[in-house]
């Protein structure tokens, strides 16, 4: 069971608890979403789709395992699908695979003085919101700080 102040992945969204609350003989968290808290979300404790913010040392792993996570293939024809079934699987090397792959495909349009891909320019701001958004957590740092400390990781 989770407390009050602790933070989150509820589904898609990290969240912070901020009050445990009985209604109706249940027990619900309270929680707001940390880059929204303007939606007030009420959930049983018992809900299978919370789970528990990765540790720091997992979140640096994380990072550390970046170099070694595959992108997807370059298929058009699938790519929208693939990247919808990895955003569904909800776990942070799922949103790295779909950011490395938008990126790379991104880079090769530049290169050929194309037009970025609106989808790709989406997906890849899914993934990215939401695993920075985790890992700032884990981190202990802004979001921004967290985005600066993966790049400057790499640029090393």
């Amino acid at each position: 069971m989770y407390r009050e102040n602790d933070f989150v992945v509820y589904k898609k969204d990290v969240c912070k608890i901020r009050e445990i609350k009985k209604i109706h003989d249940k027990e619900y968290y309270i929680m707001f979403p940390i880059d929204d808290d303007t939606l007030k979300i009420s959930v049983p404790i018992d809900n299978a789709f919370i789970k528990p913010i990765i540790s720091k040392e997992e979140a640096n792993a994380l990072i550390e395992k970046i170099p070694f996570i595959k992108t997807l293939d370059m298929d058009e024809k699938n790519l929208e699908n693939d990247y919808k079934k990895l955003l569904q699987k909800n776990n942070l090397e799922s949103l790295i695979t779909i950011i490395k792959t938008t990126y790379l495909r991104n880079e090769k349009r530049v290169h050929l003085k194309k037009k970025i891909s609106e989808k790709d320019e989406s997906y890849f701001e899914k993934a990215e919101n939401r695993l920075y958004n985790e890992l700032s957590i884990s981190l202990g740092m802004s979001y921004d700080e967290t985005k600066k400390y993966i790049i400057q990781f790499f640029e090393k």
